[in-house]
């Protein structure tokens, strides 16, 4: 691996582990962030960091040419459902119609990959379990319609450009290396939350819906650990990929574990009570989103080793408990 990767959204939870472990290969890199939720102390010392937006267009050409970018990993989204269902057209301009520009861009200075970070909210509420990256795609909010939107983005407009695409559908990320974890304002997920509940910083954590056709009752989910995640990253930056033809990768364990599973693990692995609220079904959210994991086993040579639900759990309980103020007291920085 000899070519210089730009990492957009490198300051964010998952690229800035992305960006530690490409620095560890002894890759170089480079962080393109626009900071509105990412954080500048995620981001480690040997990269370089350019504060700015994806729809930059003159900001990313000069980048790409400047610092010669072989390779594109596109993390930078907005990504909270909520939000997207109330400014719509927010998520279409920062989620599809910046990155284009960027893609763009990319063909014109010769990249030749661009791993695209995108999300199992692309099939909506799916008709089997687990689920198939030939699975209909139906999302359900505009967050995952854009996610959605700009995989067929990049299949209509990236061959044209000879550019190769892995795009990843990611399911739970969660958990967290020594330097790097959790730090969303607001925080919506589900983990984050049971341990600030452990910690005494919330009152109680909200089960939404306890009448779901699972085996508790309670909303199953397939979590991986953000450094599997990472993996996948860099391991799609070199497989050999043909260039008329996107690929896109589920990023799952193959397991699902419900939200009283959490609840229980996260209790065994503090020692603390965890308090629950019991609220009613959110609109739109599926009993259970569990991925099939074959084909990045098979495209990637890929598989989860770090995303038993403990391991996730313990290495998120670690990071909060080393930086109970998250980033915003220089946390996981370095």
């Amino acid at each position: 691996m000899s070519d210089r990767v730009l990492v957009t959204g490198g300051a964010g939870y998952i690229g800035s582990v992305i960006v530690d472990q490409l620095l560890e290969l002894g890759v170089g890199v480079v962080v393109l962030d626009d900071l509105s939720t990412g954080h500048k102390a995620a981001v480690a010392r040997g990269a370089g960091f350019i504060q700015g937006g994806v729809g930059n267009r003159e900001l990313v050409e000069a980048i790409l040419e400047r610092e010669r970018i072989g390779a594109i990993i596109h993390m930078a989204a907005f990504a909270l459902v909520a939000e997207s269902v109330a400014q719509p057209q927010k998520y279409v301009t920062n989620n599809v119609t910046a990155p284009r520009v960027l893609l763009e861009a990319a063909g014109r200075a010769k990249v030749r990959r661009f791993v695209f970070s995108s999300s199992c909210a692309v099939y909506g509420l799916p008709a089997r379990i687990p689920i198939s990256e030939d699975s209909p795609q139906a999302p359900v909010n505009p967050y995952g319609e854009t996610k959605r939107d700009f995989e067929r983005l990049l299949a209509q407009v990236a061959p044209g450009l000879g550019i190769e695409v892995v795009s990843l559908r990611y399911f739970n990320a969660s958990g967290a290396t020594k330097r790097r974890g959790e730090d969303h304002d607001p925080e919506t997920h589900l983990i984050p939350n049971v341990l600030a509940s452990a910690a005494g910083k919330r009152a109680s954590v909200e089960v939404f819906g306890t009448d779901y056709p699972t085996p508790d009752g309670t909303a199953v989910r397939d979590y991986v650990h953000v450094a599997d995640i990472a993996d996948a990253h860099v391991r799609a930056l070199d497989v050999k990929v043909d260039a008329r033809a996107p690929v896109a990768l589920n990023l799952g364990t193959g397991t699902g574990r419900s939200v009283r599973e959490v609840i229980a693990a996260a209790r065994h692995v503090t020692g603390k009570p965890v308090p629950v609220t019991e609220r009613p079904r959110r609109p739109g959210d599926p009993p259970a989103l569990v991925a099939a994991v074959d084909r990045a086993r098979d495209v990637l040579g890929w598989r989860a080793t770090r995303s038993s639900l403990d391991e996730i759990i313990q290495s998120a309980w670690r990071w909060h408990q080393a930086y109970p103020n998250g980033y915003r007291a220089g946390g996981g920085g370095g």
